[in-house]
């Protein structure tokens, strides 16, 4: 935890970029019957029917100090999927970076490794190169702050029937247009001084190291 934590100490560096990411899915809902428009002193009224389009997953990339985000919309989720998104991130939106410092959860296929299933060896070796990564432990996703952009998004701009896939990416892209021009983006205030008051239970317990009878034997001597 506290390895994120120092990583969102750091000053903003156009040639080490932080960025966030993280993804999430939606299901593409179409309509079985007209909705009602609105009218004064009356919302627009959907049937409880729908028809269910398949599911979309939606890849966030965050660069907080730059107030910055990126968007990619797929209709699968795989290694290979996340390989050609991060050769994006590289090769793409910051190919004058020396480093890509990472952030991202521990899901599966959130690895350096999918991009040897993806490229050649050299290629793939590039790219590995290309990134720092660091984890957010488990059940701490919320260390991520691509999820909060998530949150977001799905408040503002996702809280609706969507009915396609070209829809949600209408949608979505919009959406990022309208955020980065306005330069909004999260005042991260969490540190691991407040970590280690706030969630001292998280902590692994320890044993001061005078006590042990290793210390004794080794220091007796």
């Amino acid at each position: 935890m506290e390895d994120v934590l120092e990583v969102y100490k750091l000053p903003y560096d156009p040639i080490r970029p932080v960025i966030c990411l993280d993804e999430t899915n939606r299901q593409i809902i179409g309509e079985t019957i007209t909705p009602i428009p609105s009218k004064p002193g009356s919302p627009k009224k959907y049937d409880y029917e729908y028809v269910r389009n398949g599911v979309a997953d939606i890849f966030m990339m965050f660069e907080p100090l730059a107030a910055c985000r990126y968007i990619a919309v797929t209709n699968t989720r795989t290694k290979i999927v996340f390989a050609a998104y991060l050769q994006d991130l590289s090769d793409k939106y910051y190919p004058l970076a020396e480093k890509i410092v990472l952030v991202m959860d521990n899901l599966n296929t959130h690895s350096l490794a999918s991009l040897c299933e993806a490229f050649p060896p050299a290629q793939a070796r590039r790219l590995a190169e290309r990134f720092e990564i660091h984890h957010t432990p488990k059940h701490a996703s919320w260390l991520n702050m691509a999820e909060i952009e998530i949150g977001i998004m799905n408040r503002q701009c996702l809280n609706q029937r969507i009915p396609s896939m070209d829809m949600i990416s209408f949608k979505t892209g919009d959406w990022v247009c309208n955020r980065n021009s306005l330069a909004l983006t999260v005042n991260w205030q969490f540190t691991s001084e407040d970590a280690r008051i706030k969630l001292k239970h998280s902590y692994p317990k320890y044993q001061t190291l005078q006590s042990t009878s290793i210390f004794r034997r080794y220091f007796s001597q």
